[in-house]
């Protein structure tokens, strides 16, 4: 007699594969079906899957749940391209990954990624005013442990997933900074995120912060944009520091009123396709330079790329964070979802910065001196 759970597999294999093959031949003679060698073949191929779960229900130690089985190796799909922003979401994680790009959810306040240099979990950036920030977390720190157990091994969304709670309880954080253990206890909040602001500095130079490009990015930009304006500013600074990246649909929009008539990216998918996106002749007529370090990553190194490559600004600081990749988010019926990278993404001038990152035409590691290095260059560029 088959499982049911087995049962349930073997109807979802079916379902694939007959969503796969456009042309196969299926005969029913009493309780049996007759299908193609090519549809057996496929469907043959699961058979060590099936087994190996028979295994485990028989032969585990303890109880397991049929769900984290199936999630388990549907995960294992996306685990075995090794890439490390592609991954299958339970209904619980799909909604972590939409309240990120929302604007609004309940956390400690940090971006973390897979360090590109040792393949471990990394705090990409803190948000500013975050109860992480507050607490004293830093970007590049490296987490090692969550409420005391051990991430290794783990991806990145299962330790965010360790990480977030209800309101106003604790997350005890471990992580190593320069060879040291450090432990922070941090009380989870919700995060409301403002992601751009602004001030005037010098008399007339216009400074513009923009710490994620999420759904509501592009809105506070024009707001804070149109402030500076107003004021009378001669020059822009702006500071994408630490900013991990965000939608691309947002970052486009915002180059778009910056650059003038031009391209902001291109995309190359698997099968050599290009999709530009290109941007109007409105523009931004005032000198501009881009502050950038190790943390700034994806549509952060968009923007910079689009600016520096289209003559519009220098970039100004550390080397970014090298991540040349596009993800497609996509949701299921069942609340499930996942993030596929189905791109590679150029510069205007054609260059594929992934693992590489930005150089700064003007390189300081200084945090203090990036900012008055770029304001002197704008000082020079007005007179």
């Amino acid at each position: 007699m088959i499982s049911k759970k087995r049962a349930l597999i073997y109807s979802v294999i079916l379902i694939v594969i007959t969503a796969t093959f456009t042309t196969m031949f299926n005969l029913t003679l009493g309780n049996k079906v007759i299908i193609s060698k090519d549809l057996y073949t496929t469907y043959s191929k699961y058979n060590k899957l099936l087994g190996l779960e028979d295994i485990i229900e028989s032969d585990y130690y303890k109880e397991v749940s049929e769900e984290d089985l199936i999630n388990g190796s549907i995960k294992g799909l996306f685990e075995g391209l090794e890439d490390p922003y592609s991954q299958y979401y339970t209904a619980d994680e799909f909604q972590t990954l939409k309240e990120q790009t929302s604007g609004s959810f309940v956390g400690i306040g940090v971006y973390i990624g897979v360090n590109k240099e040792n393949n471990k979990i990394t705090i990409i950036s803190p948000i500013e005013e975050s109860p992480a920030a507050k607490a004293g977390i830093k970007s590049g720190d490296v987490v090692t442990k969550v409420n005391g157990n051990s991430v290794e091994s783990k991806t990145v969304d299962e330790v965010i997933k360790e990480i977030k709670g209800k309101e106003n309880t604790d997350v005890k954080l471990t992580v190593e900074r320069e060879n040291k253990e450090l432990n922070f206890n941090i009380t989870r909040q919700t995060i409301v995120t403002k992601s751009v602001s602004n001030k005037v500095m010098d008399n007339n130079i216009g400074y513009l912060r923009i710490t994620s490009f999420d759904e509501n990015t592009y809105k506070e930009f024009e707001q804070n944009l149109s402030e500076l304006k107003s004021k009378g500013i001669k020059g822009l600074v702006i500071d994408l520091r630490d900013n991990p990246g965000g939608l691309l649909d947002v970052c486009v929009d915002i180059a778009d009123d910056l650059i003038g008539e031009g391209t902001i990216v291109y995309t190359k998918d698997n099968s050599g396709n290009k999709e530009y996106y290109k941007s109007d002749k409105n523009e931004l007529d005032m000198p501009m330079a881009v502050l950038i370090n190790g943390g700034s990553a994806s549509a952060s190194e968009i923007l910079t790329a689009a600016l520096v490559d289209n003559g519009k600004a220098i970039a100004v600081g550390e080397t970014s964070f090298g991540k040349g990749l596009v993800q497609s988010v996509k949701g299921l019926k069942d609340g499930t979802g996942y993030k596929l990278t189905t791109a590679q993404y150029f510069t205007p001038n054609g260059d594929y910065i992934n693992k590489k990152g930005i150089t700064p035409k003007i390189k300081e590691k200084d945090e203090n001196q990036q900012l008055k290095s770029a304001l002197e260059y704008i000082k020079q560029e007005i007179k």
